[in-house]
């Protein structure tokens, strides 16, 4: 199946998820995230704000605040296509909202990306080996390879974005682990994935 094939068929799957399921299923990824190792070692997180319909990460964005962790999210030029971590201290003002629905910060300082220890990723679909399909942007693709990142990417998604094989190109990355509402799945480099 290729990629814009699977875009559709994603999006409608996640069209047919009411808001309480959804916000219940968010509930249950932001569980999984506080509930792993890689949070709990983590200094600094880098969230993303969620657009309508992606898993709401606000749960887990708390009770990082609540546990003395710097919260970064991706502040996102649309003109040069490039995305630079910002620290957030709120999740209520300091935004823009772009016509997609994203909250874009207006201002942050800055986070380098070595002080990074955990990347939390959007995504339209992942598979059980780490593949992502994005929204065709390119913006993590091309930041998830910065040079000084050294932190684990997980992708995080509802269990109906799974799917058994996303077709992946040369520049796309693949993730180090998958959230889901029901599972962490993390993926070995050389093989299947390791469910935790």
């Amino acid at each position: 199946m290729d990629k814009q094939t699977l875009r559709g068929r994603i999006k409608d799957r996640l069209e047919g998820l009411d808001s309480q399921v959804r916000a219940h299923k968010s509930r249950r990824v932001c569980e999984h995230v506080i509930a792993a190792p890689e949070y709990e070692r983590a200094g600094v997180v880098l969230v993303y704000l969620p657009i309508p319909g992606e898993v709401d990460l606000s749960a887990a964005i708390l009770h990082a605040w609540q546990h003395g962790k710097t919260v970064a999210a991706p502040k996102v030029d649309w003109r040069q296509r490039h995305m630079t971590p910002v620290e957030i201290q709120s999740l209520d003002v300091g935004f823009d909202q772009s016509v997609s629905g994203l909250r874009n910060p207006r201002g942050g300082v800055p986070v380098p990306p070595a002080d990074i220890d955990m990347v939390l990723v959007p995504g339209l679909a992942f598979d059980q080996s780490g593949g992502r399909l994005g929204r065709g942007g390119g913006f993590y693709d091309r930041f998830l390879a910065t040079t000084g990142l050294n932190a684990p990417a997980f992708g995080v998604a509802f269990g109906e974005q799974m799917v058994e094989a996303v077709p992946m190109d040369p520049h796309d990355r693949f993730m180090d682990g998958v959230v889901t509402d029901e599972q962490f799945i993390r993926c070995a480099e050389q093989g299947g994935p390791e469910h935790g």
